[in-house]
């Protein structure tokens, strides 16, 4: 497959990342808890993925064996995306969609360039270049203008 199918996949979930939190904010709005809206879209999500398991030719799972070698930072995913989950059913009311999204990329990016450049969690090295740095700081000052204005 070539590589720029991976830039459009990426930018569709990105744009599918607002959705979400717009939807999840609405949801909170019915229901009145963050945390049982976090697990009503988790649901959701769940369900989605056992279908497309049941419907794919992925449907070995690991075994017992497996799941229990699994070193303890790897279940970190999970617990990250219910944080992130509950933290824009929390913010996307109060500050916007537009600002919690800003403020989402600006941590992702940050700690995505740590990663790259020290390699952490089996990233390839990609080293910290002035570019690199320009660029970072290009997103954050269009952060800045979106958040301000």
């Amino acid at each position: 497959m070539p590589k720029e199918i991976y830039y459009v996949i990426a930018f569709i979930a990105g744009s599918g990342i607002a959705v979400q939190s717009g939807a999840n904010a609405q949801l909170r709005l019915l229901v009145n808890n963050p945390l049982i809206t976090a697990l009503l879209s988790f649901l959701v999500g769940t369900v989605t993925l056992i279908i497309l398991v049941m419907a794919t030719a992925s449907k070995e799972l690991p075994s017992g064996q497996v799941l229990a070698h699994i070193t303890w930072w790897k279940w970190l995913g999970g617990l990250m995306g219910a944080f992130y989950i509950v933290s824009v059913v929390i913010t996307a009311p109060k500050i916007g969609a537009a600002n919690t999204l800003g403020f989402v990329m600006a941590g992702q990016l940050l700690f995505a360039v740590l990663f790259d450049h020290f390699g952490w969690l089996g990233f390839q090295v990609h080293p910290v270049s002035p570019l690199r740095v320009l660029g970072v700081t290009l997103l954050l000052l269009g952060i800045y203008l979106i958040q301000k204005y």
